[in-house]
């Protein structure tokens, strides 16, 4: 067998190789996850669910150290000692990935200020009283808002830590597949006008609440943020079209807070291992992509509804049980 001293000569070329070789998340990996996030964001398919399998195909999911530019091994702190008492770890390039993730929903949030600005210009005229559906829309969204602003920052950690796999993935994907074509089987019974239903600024704080809990299952990665808002639009008489705006619209808040959180929670870390370019060029890639996913959305909803995304869901399961 070999000594503690030849276990640790035989791993520190390896280290070397780590730092030199410095993993980092390059301009082929923001493009494919820029086109990913953009495209996924508000179809109800999960961005997340999709990220991260495709992290894995793209090899970014492995537990290697990040280096700065000088070749140093990035460190986070950790929220407790280890049991051989080490404060801090290697900042991963998994970790970086997730990261990453986040990070790129800026574009997706900028494809709804651009396609919904009138909306939001209502919003923020109601603010400075001068709109008075205005206000009740930004009231609305901000008691849709409230479940997932207390629950997140209770569960983040845990999420991060039990849910960020390809087995819990699989099985929201296939859960919410199934959900889906159950809703929109319900929703075409009813044979309600595409465009019956209340405005976004005529629904009661009862129904923003039940679409806010329900945007709460979506922290399951895999499951859909949009998916769940447009269902809970659905289950508060909303039609296809406006509850997929009310879904956009919640995600401008929600994304703006999951990005801002994750900025101040790994800023500095995701300073010194992700590289300015290729964050530029995947929020990019995502403004684009997402801004031509919405407006396919909300036609293909008023027309079609949800049954396609939910066969989707489950052949995508079937596919990665063989690929995986």
């Amino acid at each position: 067998g070999q000594t503690p001293e030849t276990d640790a000569a035989a791993q520190s070329p390896a280290l070397e190789n780590v730092a030199s070789e410095r993993p980092r998340i390059g301009y082929t990996d923001a493009l494919v996850l820029g086109l990913v996030e953009g495209i996924t964001e508000y179809l109800p398919v999960s961005s997340t669910g999709h990220l991260i399998l495709a992290n894995r195909m793209l090899g970014l999911d492995q537990d290697l150290p990040l280096t700065d530019s000088f070749g140093n091994i990035i460190e986070i702190q950790l929220d407790e000692p280890t049991a051989d008492g080490a404060t801090t770890r290697p900042f991963f390039l998994s970790d970086a990935a997730n990261a990453y993730a986040i990070i790129i929903q800026a574009g997706a949030i900028a494809a709804v200020v651009i396609l919904y600005w009138q909306r939001l210009l209502g919003i923020l005229m109601g603010v400075l009283g001068k709109n008075p559906n205005g206000l009740r829309l930004a009231i609305n969204l901000l008691l849709a808002f409230l479940p997932a602003a207390v629950l997140g920052l209770l569960l983040d950690d845990w999420i991060e830590s039990k849910l960020f796999g390809n087995g819990p993935v699989m099985i929201a994907l296939f859960v919410g597949g199934v959900l889906m074509l159950a809703v929109d089987r319900w929703q075409k019974s009813r044979g309600r006008a595409p465009d019956a239903g209340p405005d976004l600024h005529e629904l009661s704080p009862r129904a923003c609440l039940t679409i806010g809990f329900l945007q709460c299952i979506a922290m399951w990665p895999g499951t859909s943020r949009s998916m769940m808002t447009i269902v809970g639009g659905y289950l508060v008489g909303l039609s296809p079209q406006r509850a997929a705006e009310f879904s956009f619209l919640l995600g401008l808040i929600t994304l703006s807070a999951a990005s801002g959180y994750k900025c101040v929670q790994s800023g500095s870390e995701m300073l010194r291992g992700l590289e300015l370019g290729p964050v530029l060029f995947g929020i990019f890639v995502a403004t684009i992509s997402a801004a031509l996913a919405v407006k396919w959305l909300v036609n293909y909803l008023n027309k079609h509804g949800l049954a396609i995304f939910g066969w989707y869901r489950i052949l995508l399961v079937g596919l990665l049980l063989a690929f995986l």
